[in-house]
């Protein structure tokens, strides 16, 4: 099992502060051993909120990362030029020596879709066939798509350690249907849990087999990790009365590091593959604690 960090871009601070604690985060999230490191995608926040750009920030966070981990990030292809993805990943894997991640879902929310003026009825076919073109290009080849007005495009440079696709979406029949198909792996989203996990990912290596493609199951869990197994518990309590992400508070995972571990252990046993943490707690220290306990909860669990 790898366990990696996928950093919360949207901080309710200024600029410059939310920058550099995203700097720090992934800062140490090196420096504990964690896997990888990715950034998520989201669009037109409106004038209450705010957030990070995905390409030109893991730039800059690539400046504090080992280059033999991979790194990526989200985009909601549907939002974006397939040539300018395909562009600004083979500009990132120059700054690594590992794979390039890049995760993709459909993506939802009216404002985000018509800041661009896409039908967001349509995403879904939007995303399968910007997927074969971004692939297409990373790969080196030339591409058309009639469906995104795209005419004898190419890039360079192309990452030269691959790309690892990691499709998302949620239990439904068309998104594990659509990762099997054309993923490296099945992105789960973060309120999956128990019988209905177990389930999907049954389900995902089925459309799998049928495709001939090998399973991969990548779950996203938003966490509190703390030294005090209570005082962790209490807290992810606290942040889903609160009303975070709409999650019930046992989709949050929060423990003490060997809590964490026995965690990490039965997500494995279960199918799962990679466990993408997100920080819960919007307080900088608590979530350097987090990433602090994941780190030591991560060397407990064999690779």
């Amino acid at each position: 099992m790898r366990v990696g960090i996928s950093l919360t871009s949207s901080i309710s601070q200024p600029g410059p502060v939310a920058a550099a604690w995203m700097i720090e985060r992934a800062r140490l999230a090196n420096e504990v051993g964690l896997d990888h490191l990715s950034l998520g995608d989201r669009h037109n926040a409106g004038p209450g909120g705010q957030y990070i750009q995905g390409a030109p920030m893991l730039g800059r966070l690539l400046a504090e990362w080992d280059p033999s981990r991979p790194a990526g990030l989200l985009f909601l292809l549907p939002l974006w030029s397939p040539v300018l993805v395909a562009e600004q990943v083979g500009t990132l894997s120059t700054l690594l020596d590992a794979p390039v991640i890049v995760q993709t879902g459909i993506g939802s929310g009216a404002a985000q879709f018509g800041a661009f003026g896409v039908d967001h009825r349509r995403r879904g076919r939007l995303t399968d066939e910007a997927i074969g073109v971004v692939d297409g290009l990373l790969r080196g080849e030339t591409v058309d798509s009639e469906m995104l007005g795209v005419t004898e495009a190419s890039v360079r440079p192309v990452p030269t350690h691959g790309v690892e696709w990691w499709v998302g979406g949620g239990l439904g029949a068309v998104p594990i249907e659509r990762a099997a198909r054309r993923g490296d792996a099945w992105y789960v989203s973060p309120g999956v849990r128990g019988d209905d996990l177990r389930d999907g990912i049954e389900r995902y290596r089925q459309a799998c087999a049928g495709h001939g493609r090998p399973p991969r199951v990548a779950l996203r869990r938003d966490v509190v990790g703390d030294t005090d197994h209570a005082a962790a518990r209490r807290r992810a309590d606290e942040i889903a009365a609160a009303g975070y992400r709409g999650m019930p508070a046992d989709a949050l995972l929060a423990g003490d590091a060997d809590s964490l571990a026995d965690e990490l252990q039965r997500l494995a046993e279960v199918g799962v593959d990679d466990v993408v943490i997100r920080c819960a707690d919007p307080d900088q220290a608590a979530a350097l604690r987090t990433i602090e306990t994941f780190g030591e909860a991560r060397r407990s669990v064999p690779s």
